[in-house]
Formats: structure tokens, C-alpha cells, sequence
């Protein structure tokens, strides 16, 4: 009996861009990196994005089909913005002896569905001083955050999940895309 013509994407070897949103990533991290356009880096960075995507496929899975390109800049502002005054709410309240901080454990329940989605929220949610994100709980569907200082746990957990989860889920979901 012989092979298949053919290979399921999903199982075996991948194809040469089967990350190709990874492999642009990484081309260009290298230029930067090497701050240079040269011919020879060019090369290296062609080289770089096309094998090491292959390489590390097994570990990553399968390609991800990326939905809203404008609500992934609009997050990536969002969350710049947030990790620059949470480290000023951060320094005011670890530098003023007379700070209170109320600290809490807030769990944030998840409505998306797609992996990522709970990935980078807590990755996000981590980023951020003042908050970690402890537990990410797949089977109930929510993770646990401790936040440096909380007074409403509930309108933390609906910023979390109005400010990263909503734009997250449009980005690999296409829910309200």
C-alpha cells in the first residue's frame, strides 16, 4: 500500500510558511536586532523566519487565522497605555507611606473560547503592574487575578474583560468583528 499523495496540515512536517505571520515576526526582529539591511542580513533573516517557524511547529501547533488587524494595534495601544500608569499607580502607592492598598483576589470569567484568548489575557494581565494573573482555569472558564489595590472586584473583573478580553476575542474569534 503506498502513502498518501498528500499530508494533513495539521500532523507531520509543515509546510515552509505555515506560520507566516511568525515568520515576518521573526524576519524583522532580526533586522532590527542587526540594525543593518544588508545583503547578508536579509539572507539571515529570510533564513531565520522560514526554518525556525518550522522547527518549533510541533511545540506551537497549527497556523492561526488572525481576525480585526485594527483591533490588534488598538489593543496593543490600550495595553501600552495601561502598563505606563499602572506602574505610575504603582509607584505612588508603594512610595507614599500613607497609601492604603486594598488588596484583592478577583476572578475574571472567561466567554472566549479560542486558547489564545485566555493565554494572552493572562499574559497581558501579568504585564501590567499592580496585577497577576494566578490561575487560569480552562475547565471553569475563568482566571484568578490578585490586584495590588482593589476596591471593587466586579468592576475590575468588567474593565479586564472589556479593555483585553472583548478585542482578544475579535482577534481570534471574530466575534464582533
Amino acid at each position: 500500500m503506498s502513502a498518501p499523495a498528500t499530508r494533513d496540515r495539521g500532523q507531520g512536517r509543515p509546510g515552509w510558511l505555515a506560520h507566516p505571520a511568525l515568520s515576518v515576526l521573526l524576519a524583522a526582529v532580526w533586522l532590527l536586532l542587526q540594525q543593518s539591511l544588508a545583503p547578508a542580513q536579509l539572507v539571515a533573516a529570510a533564513v531565520f523566519g522560514l526554518v525556525v517557524p518550522r522547527l518549533v511547529h510541533g511545540f506551537i501547533g497549527p497556523a492561526v487565522r488572525l481576525h480585526a488587524p485594527w483591533t490588534m494595534v488598538r489593543l496593543f495601544v490600550v495595553v501600552l497605555w495601561d502598563i505606563v500608569v499602572s506602574n505610575l499607580t504603582v509607584a505612588r502607592i508603594v512610595l507614599n507611606p500613607a497609601s492604603d492598598p486594598q488588596p484583592a483576589w478577583v476572578p475574571v470569567p472567561l466567554d472566549g473560547t479560542h486558547p489564545n484568548v485566555a493565554t494572552l489575557l493572562a499574559t497581558i494581565i501579568t504585564m501590567t503592574p499592580g496585577t497577576v494573573s494566578c490561575v487560569v482555569d480552562e475547565s471553569e472558564h475563568h482566571i484568578l487575578v490578585h490586584a495590588l489595590d482593589c476596591d471593587d472586584p466586579p468592576a475590575l473583573a468588567a474593565q479586564i474583560k472589556q479593555r483585553y478580553e472583548a478585542p482578544l476575542r475579535r482577534i481570534f474569534e471574530g466575534v464582533g468583528a
